[in-house]
């Protein structure tokens, strides 16, 4: 009863971090299924099933407040899709446990890429309410997004959200938006894929239940909390969990001490905070003095 109570209150956390950010609900709910006992494959599994129901709550609520961009949604998602069947396929007879250090040391530099970048100095397209990208662009993105997300546990919203911030051309509630949105797709793929790689027998359908209700519970104030967050907050936050996240990964792949690893926490946590409140001061000066900070552009011709 206590693993199920905790594991409510991560799949509400980790709605609301993955719906006001655009990632994080894989990466957390796979880490605590791993933490009960579960292979990476069923842990990936279950959290995918709970996903179902999560982004079409997430989805529908971002929908709503005006954060989905539909071409980006479908240009994104059916190449996500896509990587995310084979992924899934893959995982199903395959561990990934060697790509982990190098997939998190990609992330973290692309973390510090958006925290730093938006903190001191926000991209000029961030306001754009679509996107300018085009299927050149989207259509490898989100394939790679899939395939990373179906063999990690969690990944889409890393890989997907943070190349398009890091781009710098669509507002960062449009990206949020459309990346959960698009998540479907991407779910639904790999949830497919792993019923027939693995089928049922190994998954715990009560944690499936409880993730979901937790993030069913979370996902319209996560959807409202990203339409009124500012653009420079919004994308320093993006961009410190990102760092926080793949941080930890690369410690445990390196096997640091306990000692070594908070002291890199509580470096990066007190970077973080700094940067966060920069951002903040930032914003409160651009709102007293509107011709300081509104320096938007129209989008450029597509990538």
């Amino acid at each position: 009863m206590r693993t199920l109570l905790v594991l409510g209150v991560v799949g509400f956390f980790a709605q609301l971090v993955d719906g006001a950010l655009g990632m994080g609900y894989g990466a957390t709910s796979s880490s605590l299924l791993l933490a009960v006992g579960l292979t990476p494959a069923m842990a990936s599994a279950s959290v995918h099933l709970a996903e179902l129901g999560t982004n079409v709550a997430s989805g529908v609520a971002h929908w709503r407040l005006g954060n989905v961009d539909r071409r980006l949604v479908l240009r994104l998602g059916v190449p996500g899709a896509v990587g995310a069947f084979l992924g899934a396929t893959l995982l199903s007879h395959l561990s990934t446990e060697a790509s982990a250090p190098v997939m998190g040391g990609v992330l973290l530099l692309l973390g510090v890429y958006i925290l730093t970048r938006f903190a001191l100095r926000p991209p000029a397209t961030a306001a754009a309410r679509t996107s300018p990208h085009r299927r050149r662009f989207l259509v490898p993105l989100g394939f790679i997004g899939g395939f990373v997300d179906a063999t990690g546990g969690g990944g889409w919203g890393p890989v997907s959200t943070t190349t398009l911030l890091s781009a710098g051309r669509t507002a960062p509630r449009t990206v949020v938006g459309s990346v959960d949105t698009s998540e479907f797709l991407v779910t639904a793929a790999a949830s497919i894929a792993f019923l027939f790689g693995l089928g049922t027998s190994g998954i715990n359908f009560a944690y499936v239940l409880v993730l979901l209700g937790g993030g069913l519970v979370a996902a319209p104030g996560a959807a409202w909390l990203v339409s009124r967050l500012p653009a420079t907050v919004l994308g320093t936050g993006v961009g410190g969990l990102i760092v926080l996240t793949n941080l930890r990964v690369l410690l445990q792949a390196l096997d640091a001490s306990r000692d070594l690893s908070q002291l890199a926490y509580l470096v990066v946590t007190a970077a973080w905070a700094s940067l966060v409140t920069a951002a903040v001061m930032r914003h409160r000066a651009g709102r007293a003095g509107p011709g300081r900070e509104r320096h938007t552009v129209e989008p450029a011709s597509a990538s």
